[in-house]
């Protein structure tokens, strides 16, 4: 699925994959892991991602293969979510998959909405649950779930975050064109209550299918 970070992509991501069974995989969530481990790939990766910067396309594509070929994402499907965010990106995914990707989704909100919602994002640092300023947990930034700290990332802090979308404008905003002229573009407004949005993503993706 495309779109700009904190237009509430993730969620619907997650939310699809349960409705359709199949795994959703996230580039975020494992780069983040692989920071939060400390591997070398992580520590490389953080370079990128604390400065609001994109991973590089050589890096991303071959952790997108692996994940690809695991046995769930084989049999199951998947939403993929996060990837690809440039054309280069694009094309390789068309060869991991041998030109089977069954559509693309554009969930579209507008920059002026996002950039407030990524700034009052807030994420535990032990099991990585999603917080804001609007909804924090329910005592003294800690996890309720894990009692974890609750801390703001530093690519969600505002420079980076200006940056990404920066970025987002001239480098993954293409890939719609890219899309859309292999008729596997489906664009459906993100704004409003997450079930709508959701109800919305799903009539467009079997509208898509026939």
């Amino acid at each position: 699925m495309l779109g700009r970070q904190g237009a509430g992509k993730g969620t619907q991501c997650s939310r699809l994959a349960a409705h359709f069974g199949m795994p959703h995989i996230s580039t975020g969530d494992m780069l983040r892991l692989a920071v939060a481990d400390g591997t070398a790939f992580g520590k490389k990766a953080n370079e990128f991602m604390a400065a609001g910067d994109l991973v590089p396309d050589e890096v991303m594509i071959g952790v997108v293969d692996e994940r690809l070929h695991m046995e769930d994402a084989r049999t199951q499907g998947y939403v993929l979510d996060g990837f690809p965010r440039t054309v280069a990106q694009a094309e390789a995914l068309a060869d991991i998959t041998d030109g089977a990707l069954e559509m693309v989704v554009d969930l579209d909100v507008p920059t002026e909405v996002v950039l407030p919602r990524l700034a009052g994002r807030r994420v535990c640092r032990n099991c990585g649950t999603n917080y804001s300023v609007d909804e924090p947990p329910t005592s003294n930034w800690s996890c309720d779930v894990c009692g974890g700290e609750v801390v703001q990332r530093e690519d969600d802090k505002e420079e980076a975050i200006q940056r990404r979308l920066d970025l987002y404008e001239e480098v993954t905003t293409p890939l719609t064109a890219w899309y859309a002229e292999r008729d596997l573009l489906v664009v459906v407004d993100g704004m409003g209550e997450p079930d709508e949005v959701t109800a919305r993503l799903l009539a467009a993706i079997d509208a898509k299918r026939g």
